[in-house]
């Protein structure tokens, strides 16, 4: 509420207290919020480091947007060690949830042959559950291995 100003006036600090809170509490959404709130540097300084621990106790509940932003973390190599491997079990994960945005990145893995064999069948076949879901990059990604 405080985040978005939603039925009182838009406060950032408090909303950053309110959520870290929660967080430490175990709340799986409030970890993922601060993951984000850490990695934008939003109502706190931008840390990396803080975002990749706070998302990683999300993904661990079994969040599907944490795991895909902890994966994308680290095949970017922020606040972590660059590892394909790792990102690739973690857009695993969200994929398998059906979020369609680690469909489309794992494709990529995939396609690339990052932390996984470079298996061109694998990543249509994500690219194409995230193109059935209206991703248009994974449209044209999907259209360009078929052409191939």
């Amino acid at each position: 509420m405080f985040a978005r100003g939603l039925g009182t006036t838009r406060n950032v600090t408090k909303a950053f207290y309110w959520c870290r809170k929660a967080a430490e509490n175990g709340h799986a959404q409030a970890q993922f919020n601060l993951g984000l709130m850490y990695r934008t540097g939003r109502g706190v300084r931008a840390d990396y480091m803080e975002a990749v621990e706070w998302y990683l106790s999300a993904a661990k509940q079994g969040h599907a947007k944490a795991q895909h932003n902890l994966a994308f973390m680290y095949e970017q190599g922020k606040g972590v060690d660059q590892d394909y491997l790792t990102a690739a079990k973690w857009y695993f994960k969200a994929a398998e949830q059906g979020l369609a945005e680690a469909q489309l990145n794992l494709g990529i893995l995939y396609s690339k042959g990052l932390g996984v064999p470079r298996n061109y069948q694998i990543a249509i076949e994500w690219y194409r559950k995230a193109a059935d879901q209206g991703n248009e990059k994974a449209k044209r990604k999907l259209n360009e291995l078929l052409k191939a």
